[in-house]
């Protein structure tokens, strides 16, 4: 499930800026595209030209840029995680939240927390082959929050 914070916006001197929170809840580990509801948000702020970043809020999730035309891509994706940090506990101290905890924290590290995306013509500037994801790193289901922020004219 999507949702949407308050969005604010500051239209000082020539420069406008919007923000706002998406939250989204996982089912668990894995790819959930987000592209179309992050879409959507900036349609709405009404950007001819400006940048977008977007910004998790947490240890043990991330963002990415991938490739959403072939599923496979995600399950590849997937599985690469998994034999590279393997849910293995005894292979590490932290497991303060669970045998999941420190995996997930180490495929945190690996991606990225934060995105920056061009904005033109009040489009995000993606490539034909380019959609957003949210990587939730966790074994179970969690609710998400990613910052928006987008500046421009």
């Amino acid at each position: 499930m999507l949702k949407y914070g308050n969005t604010r916006h500051s239209n000082e001197n020539a420069m406008r800026q919007a923000s706002d929170r998406l939250e989204l809840t996982t089912r668990g580990p894995g790819l959930t595209e987000i592209t179309s509801s992050i879409a959507a948000w900036v349609g709405a702020q009404e950007f001819r030209e400006g940048l977008l970043t977007l910004f998790i809020r947490h240890t043990s999730a991330s963002l990415l840029i991938q490739e959403n035309a072939d599923p496979d891509v995600m399950r590849d994706l997937q599985t690469f995680f998994e034999r590279l940090v393997p849910w293995d506990v005894s292979s590490y101290r932290h497991t303060t939240e669970g045998e999941d905890d420190m995996p997930a924290h180490i495929r945190s590290a690996l991606t990225q927390t934060s995105l920056s995306i061009p904005v033109s013509g009040n489009l995000m500037a993606l490539g034909t082959w380019q959609g957003i994801y949210l990587f939730e790193h966790r074994a179970r289901p969690h609710t998400r929050t990613i910052a928006l922020h987008l500046i421009g004219d």
